[in-house]
């Protein structure tokens, strides 16, 4: 089974992703699952940025058919010619909570688009983020699920190099809150520890430049 992620950058894309006609065009391309990440109202107090045009939607299809035609579906359906598109090797490191299909998971979901520094190798990156830092972001921050996407491959012309692509989920007040955010309980002198922790293992392997972080409401079905 395949995993694809597609980044999209169009306004008010909820009521064009979550409608059954993707994910009726989804199965018929041959998808069995597909998670949609909204950039919505729900989210709207959360930070977000990014190097170039935002990006406002993620849309994760699993498939043991041809990339091709599920592209052109979240293409087709997000009135997006050319999404970012990636085809991706995923690791869960701390499982979702489960939720029924089609129902908003009760977290903060942000995703962040990951760029390798020039000094780094591939196999050096990927050993120090999944080896390293992993359990210290797990440590240091509220997390309740932490999903890793190795990019293997762009499959779009106009998809931006993007070495890894990163899902984890907060408590809802941890977009407003950094003691929710840290699960510091309150306590500045643990935030502050906690903080500069993970900030340090952020720069070892350069994630703290160059990325896109994009704050989501997340949907999920099985096709």
């Amino acid at each position: 089974m395949t995993k694809l992620i597609l980044a999209l950058h169009g306004a008010g894309l909820g009521d064009r992703l979550l409608a059954p006609l993707l994910r009726t065009a989804l199965a018929d391309a041959g998808a069995t699952a597909v998670q949609v990440n909204l950039d919505d109202a729900d989210v709207a107090p959360a930070l977000r940025f990014g190097p170039a045009e935002p990006i406002t939607a993620l849309v994760s299809v699993w498939t043991g058919g041809d990339p091709e035609p599920v592209i052109a579906a979240v293409a087709d359906a997000a009135a997006e010619p050319q999404p970012y598109a990636y085809r991706v090797t995923e690791r869960v490191r701390l499982d979702p909570a489960p939720v029924p299909d089609g129902t908003r998971a009760n977290v903060y979901a942000q995703i962040a688009l990951l760029r390798r520094p020039e000094a780094m190798t591939r196999e050096e990156y990927l050993d120090y983020w999944m080896v390293h830092h992993t359990p210290i972001a797990i440590r240091t921050q509220n997390t309740s699920a932490y999903i890793q996407n190795i990019t293997e491959e762009a499959l779009t012309p106009t998809s931006p190099d993007v070495s890894a692509i990163v899902e984890e989920h907060f408590p809802m007040a941890a977009m407003t809150d950094p003691h929710a955010f840290h699960g510091s309980d309150g306590d500045q002198t643990e935030l502050q520890r906690r903080s500069k922790a993970l900030m340090t293992s952020v720069a070892r392997f350069g994630a703290d430049q160059g990325l896109d972080l994009v704050p989501t409401s997340r949907y999920f079905w099985s096709l």
